[in-house]
């Protein structure tokens, strides 16, 4: 046993060690209940330096789960504390069931510890919150935990030849799904949406209510590679609820006997007879995609650069509208990478991604400061994209880990610049460890980039389900209630207007409404809006304004969440989102108060007001059936502009929010309502 602990320490102390932690998550016994209806839903994550490092599998409702889920991970400073963190898993915010410390210097070497650990949670009362059983064993290992590529120079090059050619896609078919015929209806709820699928590929449409023709009407693309099926897999699905999926039936395409620049309208019977679906298929070819080495570069070729130009210059504006612009990225290098392996290296790769297009560059084996020297061309559908670039470190067998991200707008690109940029978190909200150096070119025609901004934005192949979060929901109302305070305040500008609150202010104004509704022509208005953007760029540029973005907080919801839930006991996390609940309830009230009365005014909820309100339309009609439009908002302005003069203590009002005041919601028509309350008379 001592000699065990010396090698420990040994090992602790040499920093070319490194070891292996390999545990097997048993079961729990006897854990806390955190649902209504007395059990709990628990899952466990194991955190090590921050970071968490496994999440076993939600066992459903049971206070004593089995998990049996094994798990190796690597380890290089035993002085570290492994947590292991109990949660159940909620629709809204997963709930802390407690938490467990393993010092791992305390781990006997290459044997299996079983270790039976108490959960416990220093914000909450409650004494016994149970145990979780876990087996955990400690090995020895070299520092050098991954395989480089093995062999010579030449295979290397041979591989990253064949990594190249296998992202390449040689055309792109475009896919408009446009209706669904005679489909079944065995339930009278649910939604229906059809995923496609080519090779890797997939698409998922938008929910549509369960009907006998839905309509979809979504338009997608696909690339199609050279080793890529020609089978173009289609099925249609339904949905009831945000777990419950059933495949309704299937079909397939044949991608080969589909001729090239020729649109095709399809209608295919799905297998089991469970009706038809409807949609176009285009396949165009595609040429604007390419890898190459930085000193072979399209773009620095005068040749390849005046093609291009040419090819979207003003001139040739109206020949393929779809192809809006050509984008070049030479990724250069980085520097100062996270140390992902054991050996205190990395062996990062980049992914680079516009839109659904998406292609890789080569690894660089064991540095943190790559440089890759690779050029990646892609063609432009949409100019408002943003170009993400991610780097990965490569493992293996198994998935790659996150080391930064970077993403780039297309329309802030700065031609023939080369920029550093340093490198975020995965969610864009804060930066990561490390730089990249990019040199980004992009060359688009504005005609066909003006033309594309008006047509629906291409979705994303598949998008997750979101999960509720505290944060966000609360980001969400300070959004929406910074919104309502900057219109507030330009409708306390007017109104400060007509109180003549500024002498010079409201004779300025009550001149201007004068002239303007005087002479007003509709090409004014159009011409306002431009004076008015045209005034807020002046105000930016001259520093008066600043766009401010500082202030928004897009960091890791989930992780704060979760923290959010360690901390906080139950009564203080209700406390903490009552205030915004209370919020959002207020402003989805005041939203639907305003339009179920303004129905209640056409639908004769209360005959004395919608008799009003004919009147008052009908003594409109003739006085703007006489009288010029224009002079009645002269009248109107010139009231609402001396009636503080006229009367210095007057009330100001707005008259159609008064009259709507008084219309009943359907909530009050409920609660005013004389046969519910005689209902329930009878009822007693």
């Amino acid at each position: 046993m001592g000699n065990e602990s010396q090698s420990v320490s040994e090992g602790i102390k040499d920093s070319t060690r490194s070891f292996l932690l390999t545990i097997n998550l048993k079961e729990g016994r006897n854990l806390v209940i955190r649902d209504r209806c007395g059990t709990s839903d628990p899952y466990v994550k194991f955190k090590l330096d921050g970071k968490t490092l496994y999440k076993s599998k939600v066992v459903y409702r049971d206070l004593n789960p089995k998990w049996n889920e094994s798990f190796s991970i690597p380890v290089k400073d035993l002085n570290q504390k492994l947590y292991i963190k109990v949660y159940d898993r909620d629709l809204t915010t997963d709930d802390f069931m407690g938490s467990a410390t393993v010092t791992l210097s305390e781990l006997e070497m290459d044997k299996a510890n079983e270790l039976l650990l108490s959960l416990n949670d220093p914000n909450s009362l409650e004494e016994d919150m149970g145990l979780v059983l876990v087996d955990m064993s400690l090995s020895l290992r070299d520092g050098d935990s991954k395989r480089g590529p093995s062999g010579s120079s030449a295979q290397n090059l041979r591989l990253s030849e064949s990594l190249r050619k296998s992202q390449l896609w040689t055309s792109v078919l475009s896919v408009t799904l446009v209706e669904g015929q005679e489909m079944p209806l065995d339930s009278q709820g649910g939604q229906l949406f059809v995923r496609f699928r080519l090779g890797e590929q997939r698409f998922k449409s938008k929910n549509h209510c369960r009907v006998s023709n839905p309509q979809w009407r979504e338009r997608f693309t696909l690339n199609q590679f050279v080793d890529s099926p020609d089978a173009l897999e289609v099925e249609l699905w339904s949905k009831e609820g945000r777990r419950s999926e059933d495949c309704l039936g299937a079909c397939e395409v044949d991608l080969s006997r589909v001729p090239f620049d020729q649109r095709q309208l399809l209608t295919h019977t799905l297998d089991q007879g469970k009706g038809r679906l409807v949609f176009l298929l285009t396949l165009n070819t595609c040429s604007g995609v390419s890898i190459s080495d930085l000193c072979a570069a399209p773009l620095d070729e005068p040749h390849e650069q005046e093609n291009q130009l040419d090819n979207y210059s003003l001139k040739s504006s109206l020949k393929n509208l779809r192809d809006v612009g050509f984008l070049q990225i030479k990724v250069i290098k980085a520097a100062d990478l996270m140390a992902a392996d054991l050996n205190g290296k990395s062996d990062p790769f980049c992914v680079l991604e516009l839109g659904n297009d998406r292609l890789q560059s080569q690894t660089i084996y064991k540095s943190l400061y790559p440089e890759w020297n690779k050029v990646f061309t892609f063609p432009v559908k949409d100019i408002h994209e943003v170009l993400v670039v991610t780097i990965f470190d490569e493992d293996g067998d198994k998935a790659p880990d996150f080391l930064g991200k970077v993403a780039i707008p297309l329309l802030s690109v700065r031609r023939g610049q080369q920029i550093t940029y340093p490198l975020k978190k995965e969610d864009l909200g804060g930066l990561s460890k490390g730089t990249i150096t990019l040199d980004v070119d992009v060359i688009f025609n504005p005609v066909r980039a003006s033309i594309r901004t008006f047509q629906p934005r291409e979705r994303r192949f598949l998008e997750d389900n979101p999960k509720f979060s505290k944060k966000v929901l609360a980001r969400n109302v300070m959004r929406v209630q910074m919104l309502f305070r900057a219109i507030m305040s330009t409708l306390h500008y007017i109104k400060s207007c007509f109180q003549w609150e500024s002498v010079q202010r409201s004779l300025i104004a009550f001149l201007v409404f004068l002239v303007t509704v005087w002479n007003w022509e509709f090409y004014m208005l159009p011409l306002f809006l431009v004076l008015l953007i045209a005034w807020n760029y002046i105000q930016i540029r001259s520093g008066r304004v600043a766009q401010d973005e500082d202030n928004m907080d897009v960091g890791d919801d989930e992780e704060d969440d979760e923290k959010e839930s360690e901390r906080k006991g139950l009564m203080d996390k209700i406390h903490m989102i009552q205030d915004t609940i209370i919020t959002l309830q207020t402003l989805l009230d005041g939203i639907a108060n305003f339009g179920e009365r303004i129905k209640n005014t056409f639908n004769w909820s209360v005959p004395f007001l919608s008799g009003l309100a004919i009147l008052i339309f009908v003594t409109a009609t003739i006085l703007t059936y006489y009288v010029p439009v224009r002079y009645v908002v002269l009248i109107w302005g010139i009231n609402k502009f001396t009636k503080k003069l006229r009367n210095p203590y007057s009330i100001d009002n707005n008259e159609v929010v008064d009259f709507l005041s008084r219309v009943p919601s359907d909530v009050q028509k409920v609660q005013y309502s004389e046969r519910r309350g005689s209902r329930k008379k009878k009822l007693l």
